[in-house]
């Protein structure tokens, strides 16, 4: 039977508390290196609750810069082989930017129509067709993600030698969030979107931030056997762990669920700002 709350997170948090520390002494000590790591960011939203449709939701400024840019910077911390915004609306502009006031070498990925986040990342796969490693899946309107979490993903992927790792926060108000699925022992199963969950699934609190990290081949393999079949007629990212054995994915749950926190309309763009 699957989970259907989150009390196995108080059952397990001193332990978890314990492996938390193990791992950062570890990624205090290996920070910085480069291991074969690509960063796709989900850059080409529309953002239609940001109430300006000529400019892109990652062009909002916070605390006077793109929400974007954050985002760049944690990437550019991370010193991978290659960064790789997915941009779509008013494309120019993120693209423009980006070239003028970082100096990196990016490779734009271009998502036209826009047809959900498995569509987005499908088309890094011509950029990444020789790369052999991680890809860690950011996105664009989340700016407060820190880099020792970020760090602490990519370790329990590598220490672990799974195959996916995930972030994921426990939220008091889920909505609107895919929920994370465990089976009764606590390991991971799978995420439903709210949208396609059922009523006891929606009672969940632990969800899916959207924050990935990937072996390359599993995640271009599992893209090639996702569906639109779904209420939103779209591609979900979330449906590659339909094709990626569950022994194989780990999650870590992040401690601050401000840090994962996205910006979806002018309101959440204040309430980020706050914490800046």
């Amino acid at each position: 039977m699957p989970i259907t709350d989150t009390s196995f997170t108080g059952i397990n948090e001193a332990r978890r508390e314990k492996e938390l520390a193990e791992l950062m002494k570890g990624v205090e000590e290996k920070a910085g290196s480069k291991k074969n790591l690509a960063v796709v960011i989900l850059a080409a939203g529309l953002g239609k609750r940001m109430k300006n449709p000529d400019k892109p939701k990652v062009m909002f400024e916070l605390s006077g810069k793109p929400i974007i840019s954050y985002v760049i910077e944690l990437a550019l911390k991370l010193n991978p082989d290659k960064i790789i915004p997915i941009v779509g609306h008013r494309r120019e502009l993120v693209i423009d930017y980006l070239t003028k006031n970082f100096n990196y070498n990016f490779e734009f990925a271009v998502q036209e129509p826009q047809l959900g986040t498995g569509h987005a990342v499908m088309q890094t796969e011509k950029f990444l067709a020789d790369f052999n490693g991680d890809i860690l899946i950011l996105s664009g309107d989340v700016p407060l993600l820190r880099y020792e979490t970020v760090e602490m993903l990519k370790q329990v992927q590598h220490d672990n030698g799974n195959t996916a790792t995930l972030l994921t926060a426990v939220l008091e108000n889920a909505d609107g969030y895919g929920r994370i699925i465990r089976d009764a022992d606590g390991n991971f199963q799978k995420i439903i979107e709210d949208k396609d969950a059922s009523v006891e699934e929606k009672k969940i609190k632990e969800i899916n931030p959207a924050i990935y990290v990937v072996n390359s081949k599993a995640l271009f393999d599992a893209l090639k056997k996702i569906t639109s079949d779904n209420k939103q007629k779209e591609y979900y990212l979330t449906d590659i762990f339909n094709f990626i054995p569950s022994d194989k994915v780990g999650t870590v749950i992040v401690g601050d669920e401000n840090e994962v926190k996205g910006i979806n309309s002018l309101d959440q763009l204040r309430e980020i700002k706050s914490f800046l």
